[in-house]
This record gives C-alpha cells, sequence and structure tokens, in this order.
C-alpha cells in the first residue's frame, strides 16, 4: 500500500525554520489538488509534536534549524512515526556529506530551496519539487529505514594482483538508489579480485560528492569513472546519469569507453553497460538491479542471463521505487530470489569460496 489513498491528497508537512521558505514552498502546492500542506514547523521539536497530530504523508525537512535541527529530528521520526521525508536544504547543494548522513538516517531523497542562483529555471524547480514529493508519497513506509552505522574497513585491497579480476559486477540504480547503495558498497569485501561499476542516474556533481563519500566507509576503493581508463580489480567505478559507459577489450585488458547518452528522452545507460559486461565476461559477469523508475537494467539482466553470468534483484518491497525491479521481473523468465539490499552484499562476497570464484547458477 502506498502511504496515503489515492483517492484523497497527499498530506504535507513543512519543516523550516524560516517563514518565508515555508511560505514559499506551501504556495508551490497551493495550485494543486493532489498534495495539501497540512502544517508547518519552525524546527525539529515542534514537527516531531505535529506528525503525530497531522500524521502526514511526506515531510519536507531543513537541515540547520534551532531548537532542535533536521538531523536530529530525521533521527527521531525514523524511529517513533517513520514517514517518507525528503531533506530541502541550502546543505543539499551538489550532495555535500550532510546530503549522505541524512540518507543513511532514513531520508529518502534530497532537493536543494528553489533560488534564482539555481541553473535551473524557477518553474523547473518547482516542477522538481513538486515531482520528489508526489513519488515520496508513494514509498513503501516499511523501506524507509534507519542505516546503522558500520565500523569503518580499512582494507582497500587483497592479497591478489589488482590488474587482473575474474568477476565484473554491474550495479543499477535510479529514484532511492542512494540508500541502495550505502547499504551495498561500503559492506562489499576488498578481499577478492572483482571489478565493479555502479550507474547511479545521478547529476555528475552529486556522483563526484557521492563517490567520495563512498569511499571512506567502503573496504574498497570508490572512485568516479574515467574515459580511456583501464578496469581493475578491487575499485567500484561510480557513472553519473549523462554518462553512456561501454567496455571493451584491448590488448588482454578492459578499456572504458564514456559518450554522452544517444538516450535523450529515455534511459538506457544500464542495460547497455550490462550488455557489454556480458559480452566481455560469460558467466563470470554479475548484474545487480535496484530501486528506481522506469525499466532500464530489464534487458541488461536478460543479456547476463542469457550469456551464463548471476543476477541479483532487490526485492520490490525493500525498494523505495519499485518500477526498475518489477521491470525485470515482467521481461526475465528465471524465478529470481528476492533480496534485500544488505542480502545482496552477501551475496556478493559468497560468490567466493576459500578465495576462489565459483560458478553461480545463471540466476540466484
Amino acid at each position: 500500500m502506498h502511504n496515503n489513498s489515492e483517492n484523497k491528497p497527499t498530506r504535507l508537512l513543512i519543516v523550516d525554520d524560516s517563514r518565508l521558505i515555508r511560505r514559499v514552498i506551501s504556495n508551490i502546492f497551493e495550485p494543486l489538488d493532489d498534495i495539501e500542506v497540512v502544517g508547518e514547523a519552525c524546527n525539529g521539536k515542534e514537527a516531531l509534536d505535529l506528525i503525530p497530530h497531522l500524521n502526514p504523508d511526506v515531510v519536507t525537512m531543513d537541515i540547520e534549524m534551532p531548537v532542535m535541527d533536521g538531523l536530529t529530528a530525521l533521527k527521531h521520526i525514523m524511529v517513533l512515526c517513520p514517514k517518507p521525508t525528503v531533506m530541502l536544504s541550502t546543505l543539499t547543494r551538489n550532495g555535500a556529506k550532510t546530503t549522505f548522513d541524512a540518507l543513511k538516517l532514513g531520508a529518502i531523497d534530497f532537493i536543494h530551496k528553489p533560488n534564482r542562483l539555481n541553473k535551473l529555471t524557477v518553474q523547473d524547480q518547482q516542477k522538481h519539487i513538486i515531482h520528489t514529493i508526489t513519488y515520496a508519497a508513494r514509498v513503501q513506509i516499511d523501506a524507509v529505514r534507519y542505516i546503522r552505522p558500520q565500523p569503518v574497513p580499512v582494507a582497500k585491497t587483497g592479497d591478489w594482483d589488482i590488474n587482473m579480476y575474474d568477476c565484473f559486477v554491474v550495479i543499477g540504480a535510479a529514484e532511492g538508489g542512494y540508500r541502495d547503495i550505502l547499504n551495498i558498497v561500503p559492506h562489499l569485501s576488498a578481499q577478492y579480485p572483482v571489478a565493479f561499476m555502479v550507474m547511479l542516474y545521478t547529476s555528475s556533481e552529486v556522483a563526484d560528492n557521492f563517490a567520495r563519500y563512498l569511499d571512506d566507509c567502503s573496504a574498497i576503493r570508490v572512485k568516479r569513472v574515467k574515459d580511456g581508463e583501464v578496469v581493475r580489480g578491487g575499485i567500484c567505478y561510480l557513472i553519473s546519469e549523462d554518462e553512456y559507459v561501454t567496455v571493451h577489450e584491448k590488448k588482454q585488458e578492459h578499456i572504458v569507453n564514456i559518450n554522452p547518452s544517444p538516450f535523450p528522452s529515455r534511459r538506457g545507460a544500464i542495460n547497455m553497460l550490462m550488455f557489454t559486461v556480458a559480452e566481455l565476461m560469460g558467466e563470470r559477469a554479475v548484474g545487480v538491479i535496484l530501486s528506481g523508475l522506469g525499466d532500464d537494467g530489464a534487458e541488461g539482466l536478460e543479456e547476463i542471463i542469457r550469456m551464463g553470468g548471476t543476477c541479483y534483484l532487490q526485492n520490490p518491497q525493500n525498494c523505495l521505487y519499485k518500477e526498475m525491479p518489477e521491470a525485470v521481473l515482467e521481461i526475465c523468465t528465471p524465478d529470481f530470489i528476492m533480496l534485500s539490499d544488505r542480502e545482496i552484499a552477501a551475496k556478493i562476497n559468497d560468490l567466493y569460496i576459500n578465495g576462489k570464484f565459483r560458478y553461480a547458477p545463471p540466476y540466484i
């Protein structure tokens, strides 16, 4: 079930210490019939007091506020009364560290406060805010959860030649994917010769910061992908939405090629990356599809299965946005075992027994 009835408008609570910002956000939704602003709060404590009485479907949360800041309030919300919460702050620009901290605490997305300095027009900023809140209301509340902190791993490579790898993992994610990636990449083992590529539909600027954030909390090295570089084991390459990546063999090495996406009006970058990896690696290719809208990745997983590789699918009930994994179930014939994001990391690590890659079934 969605958080609100389809016959009733989405109930929105706005939390911000600026009266002007609260009014600006409220005015964006005033003409809409399907989203109703049911309350405003000027700090986190006031929001916690209002939520049990207003029962909002979605909360927008500023970060810097007096009395109780947004991150502290978010912690309490996720424990006491989980609600889809979207961080709306000047601190979310370009994916600052605070943004990813908020995602770990349970926020489902982040957007920047509307302003005239933004490269987007005011109208486009408003459309983005409406789009984000609309989809936030559809999130399964069971998928909104606090990611408990883990000890920061120190190992970045195992006892093997990083120029070599015998398994290539491609992970595809879109809306809601930040949280899933935060629950997978930091738990991947650095002890095995595996190359990883994560295709996430986000801007290059956010991807730059997200890669640095992941690298700080992961055992494997995480970096942004670069055109022309040689793929190495023990590294997770992060790809953004405007990068169309394929991998090709040259002189017994695998080389990254990056071009502007040929799909300006639709998505397809995950599919094409999986196609090339399936062709190169065969049964040593592994594909993973996580949360997101649309159907990108379904055909790519189908090709990995056809080539004898291994595929993992996040349980749609565990996703913030279910369309991408559900599209896989429609196009691929195998009966996938539904896995949570944390279970996917363990499955990938379990592909190795006594330090050696084991051939998994075509799908798991």
